[in-house]
């Protein structure tokens, strides 16, 4: 099965615009990100989606391929499917543009994932909340059935903890598709609760459409989306080169 990897990245950002290609160690975010990517041993191809000629040019520059794509879509996914219109593959991996510690191994899992159930035309990864994390909107929650397929994704705490210390799930933005979900998945109408919550996923699952969420094996660290954030992320890269 032949996988690709898009990394859709946008300049625009309320809180941190321009985030990708902030600098961090010596290298723009899109490159960290980019080169995580490229270390999936599953995946044959990384493209850049973009709609900013400035982060294309920042990811030539550094010998990445990169995408130019509309600025009008709604959210990454539509953005990844216009970004492989006329690429042969199999599977899609959705690696957010600003996790630049990504762990490769995260990657490998949504691709392994998609090879072992190609009945799933949708996957993603979860992990277990801090207590600290979960009456955080921007945390999103999941709970999954027996066969780790989604019931639902929440920015609220899901599910109700009756009994005290019940772990609750975040939900890791990276997403596996099947090549022609994909075709399928822009297709389909706004859902009610995929516009309450802004959760792109929920359009899949509020149309009958099935999210495995198996639980995370390998390291997950917080994006950037605040000068904070950055921040923090310049002292972990430190950290990791010391």
């Amino acid at each position: 099965m032949e996988i690709v990897a898009v990394i859709p990245a946008r300049y625009g950002s309320s809180r941190l615009p321009g985030k990708p290609l902030c600098d961090l160690g010596g290298k723009p975010v899109i490159q960290h990100v980019y080169e995580r990517t490229m270390s999936a041993g599953r995946i044959s191809r990384v493209m850049v989606a973009t709609d900013d000629e400035r982060i294309a040019q920042a990811v030539r520059s550094f010998g990445g391929e990169a995408v130019m794509t509309s600025p009008d879509h709604p959210n990454g996914t539509c953005r990844v499917a216009e970004a492989i219109k006329g690429v042969s593959c199999d599977g899609v991996v959705n690696v957010q543009g600003d996790e630049p510690f990504m762990d490769p191994a995260l990657v490998d899992q949504v691709g392994l994932c998609l090879c072992e159930n190609p009945e799933v035309p949708m996957v993603s990864l979860r992990y277990p909340l801090s207590e600290e994390e979960i009456d955080n909107p921007n945390r999103v929650k999941v709970v999954v059935d027996q066969a780790d397929r989604a019931l639902y994704f929440s920015r609220s705490p899901i599910p109700y903890r009756r009994v005290s210390g019940a772990t609750v799930y975040g939900h890791l933005g990276i997403y596996g598709y099947r090549r022609d979900f994909l075709d399928r998945y822009i297709s389909l109408e706004p859902t009610p609760l995929s516009e309450s919550e802004s959760l792109e996923q929920l359009r899949a699952i509020e149309h009958g459409y099935d999210i495995m969420v198996p639980v995370a094996r390998g390291r997950h660290a917080p994006g950037i989306d605040t000068d904070s954030d950055l921040l923090w992320a310049r002292k972990e890269l430190e950290k990791e080169m010391s």
